[in-house]
């Protein structure tokens, strides 16, 4: 399944382009965000997704009764932590910030998290994985980034939304 995440879009509204373009041109199957829409703006674009939006509050929302409105359309959003399960039986916890999260998280094979705005990835022993898809904005680092997940194989990957790939 082809995932694609993101968070930390502060109003940007032109990087929430970007974003959408590129889950689009991935053909994701779902997209996930970590929290820090921050106001009913970033809204709009979010529906040009070709696909379902599952979503976290953050701890920066201006407007928490009128995103969720908004997002009725697009998908779901909760007040973190939460968990759910993917169509191929991935199960992921979602949440804004990592401190959120009480140990021990049984049964999960996906942690996602933002709030740092650094984008990381990180796979336990175990083979849980953790993903922090970074600041979506890059009003603070200047490197606005989302992940696609591939949950067949378990392979993330930072994805710079302002620097082209390169041909492979």
């Amino acid at each position: 399944m082809r995932i694609g995440i993101f968070a930390d879009t502060h109003d940007h509204l032109d990087n929430i382009r970007l974003a959408v373009a590129e889950f689009n041109r991935r053909e994701c199957e779902l997209v996930v965000f970590a929290g820090d829409l921050v106001s009913t703006f970033a809204i709009p674009p979010l529906r040009k997704l070709n696909c379902r939006m599952i979503a976290s509050f953050g701890d920066n929302e201006g407007n928490k009764v009128g995103v969720r409105g908004g997002m009725q359309i697009i998908g779901e959003i909760g007040d973190p932590p939460f968990c759910f399960r993917l169509a191929d039986g991935k199960r992921v916890l979602l949440t804004h910030q990592r401190g959120l999260i009480r140990e021990p998280v049984d049964d999960i094979d996906i942690i996602i998290y933002s709030h740092t705005h650094k984008p990381r990835i990180h796979r336990e022993e175990s083979g849980r994985l953790w993903i922090n898809p970074g600041e979506t904005s890059g009003w603070t680092y200047g490197r606005p980034t989302i992940v696609a997940l591939e949950t067949d194989s378990m392979d993330a990957q930072i994805v710079d939304l302002l620097k082209p790939e390169s041909p492979a």
